[in-house]
């Protein structure tokens, strides 16, 4: 790819298990050589579709950056070897696997580098998706790019990621009143302790007294909302999330929320916390938090205070940004369209490049030499420095000696020719491995939680003014003094001469 997404100066490869698991399947079926005969022209021989039907990817050879790492813009994520037509066919299935997946992956760890490490974030994004298929590709990559949790079950079921969610606003206006409820009986958890009363009077009691307490009426608050919760609290005594503002957070939703919160606890469970969807985020949490805080300190609640504080409302990266200048007290988002439609930049723009012919090396020119290809086979190596952090990517062409510890390395830049520095590395990793051979996986798929890991590995390597939000610093990527000169004498060796008259 030629440049980084959002804005940004770095990108997380993802889709390569995806890819793997596609080779492993790759055939034309008889029902795929029947429908191709009817598109392809009649003149199309017998003998060509007899060969799709034998073809297989068994001499094909892909070596790649290893999935969850961060990488940068001219870097191959890949470099696939074999018969032409194999390699040509896999084209379009393969960025179409590592595109969608890159990006919505660096989109989920922008947002959890936004929120920092000790906030929650949930996927909510099912239902903004571009389908049932792009909702559970979104769910998955943005788990691995380092968010905690998703509301879309299926992709639970799927992947094992962790399912969380609350109620919507529907759930509670189907609610008028407390008649509504067909049950007021709620069995006392074995471990607590209190009185053995029905749920219903329960919470109506503690909202008169927290009334009196809070200096909110009582009788403003919606009774239809106060049944929606208790209902809810009923089905889910020990995970009870609220979504309190309905109506009104500080006149109803808040009251109704601890009042059955307070209930819950006279029979020995816990309630887990509140969700906002409008207004002021910053502003609404935090009296959200001084009110479970004083309601905790009232009656000798400790846990009260540490409840969750769930924010959702089309929140994007800066949203987040901007709350952490207002002091919000939010320790979790949910978030949704922004994250799986990837509004900032919808699409990465992976492309997919011949370098080479039965070992002739093959360039693509261009005015716009971004869209220049570098030529030939290429290996490629990160060069840390001596605190640990990434100081740049190098490019060489095969058989010239890897850049060794403690060695002066010349990188230069691939198209400007006074762009160049010595570069002593401090550690050396090559970049690519061997991940499909011989027709078979040559190494273990990592699991989703160890793609998760690898991501926040890699970004640890990178230095904070490359991952910052605004005006981050451009990771440098450079090529061998001998790759360099290779791709400029190809250059001018295929560029027509202009002629003046």
């Amino acid at each position: 790819f030629r440049k980084n997404p959002f804005k940004g100066e770095f990108t997380i490869f993802a889709g390569l298990s995806d890819c793997l698991k596609f080779l492993e399947n790759f055939h034309y079926s008889e029902t795929d050589i029947k429908y191709l005969r009817t598109v392809l022209p009649e003149s199309v021989e017998d003998e060509f579709f007899h060969f799709l039907q034998q073809l297989s990817p068994k001499d094909v050879t892909v070596c790649a950056l290893s999935e969850g790492s961060v990488c940068f813009p001219r870097i191959p994520l890949m470099r696939i070897t074999g018969p032409l037509i194999v390699v040509q066919l896999l084209e379009t299935t393969f960025l179409t696997l590592v595109n969608y997946s890159s990006l919505i992956t660096t989109n989920a760890a922008r947002f959890r580098i936004a929120a920092g490490k000790d906030i929650s974030l949930l996927e909510f994004g099912l239902r903004r998706a571009q389908g049932p298929d792009g909702g559970l590709t979104a769910s998955r990559y943005a788990y691995i790019g380092g968010f905690d949790g998703t509301s879309n079950v299926l992709a639970g079921k799927l992947f094992a990621i962790p399912v969380k969610g609350t109620h919507a606003h529907a759930f509670v206006t189907s609610f008028t009143g407390l008649e509504d409820l067909s049950s007021r009986e709620l069995k006392k958890n074995t471990e607590g302790q209190g009185p053995d009363k029905d749920f219903v009077t329960l919470c109506v009691d503690w909202r008169t007294q927290l009334g009196e307490f809070l200096s909110i009426l009582a009788s403003e608050a919606h009774d239809g909302e106060l049944a929606a919760f208790i209902s809810y609290a009923m089905a889910f005594p020990k995970s009870f999330v609220a979504l309190i503002d309905t109506y009104d957070v500080s006149k109803s939703g808040l009251l109704n929320f601890c009042a059955v919160a307070l209930a819950l606890n006279d029979l020995g469970y816990k309630a887990l916390g509140i969700r906002i969807d409008s207004g002021d985020l910053a502003y609404l949490s935090r009296v959200v938090k001084e009110t479970i805080e004083c309601v905790g300190k009232q009656y000798d609640l400790p846990w009260f205070k540490d409840m969750v504080i769930t924010a959702s409302n089309d929140i994007n990266e800066e949203t987040i940004l901007s709350l952490n200048e207002q002091g919000h007290k939010i320790t979790c988002f949910g978030i949704g369209t922004h994250l799986v439609t990837c509004q900032r930049q919808p699409a990465l723009g992976c492309v997919f490049k011949l370098v080479e012919v039965n070992n002739k090396p093959k360039i693509k020119l261009s005015q716009d030499v971004q869209k220049v290809t570098m030529p030939g086979q290429k290996e490629a190596f990160r060069l840390y420095s001596s605190d640990g952090h990434a100081l740049i990517d190098i490019l060489q062409r095969p058989g010239e000696d890897p850049p060794q510890v403690g060695k002066r390395v010349l990188c230069r830049h691939p198209f400007e020719e006074s762009k160049r520095a010595y570069v002593m590395p401090h550690k050396v990793e090559p970049l690519y491995t061997a991940v499909w051979k011989n027709g078979q996986i040559a190494q273990k798929i990592p699991t989703l939680v160890e793609i998760r890991q690898n991501v926040q590995e890699s970004l640890r390597t990178l230095r904070q003014d490359h991952k910052r939000s605004l005006n981050p610093t451009p990771f440098k990527v450079g090529v061998s003094d001998d790759l360099y000169h290779f791709i400029h004498d190809l250059w001018l060796e295929n560029a027509p001469i202009g002629e003046l008259s």
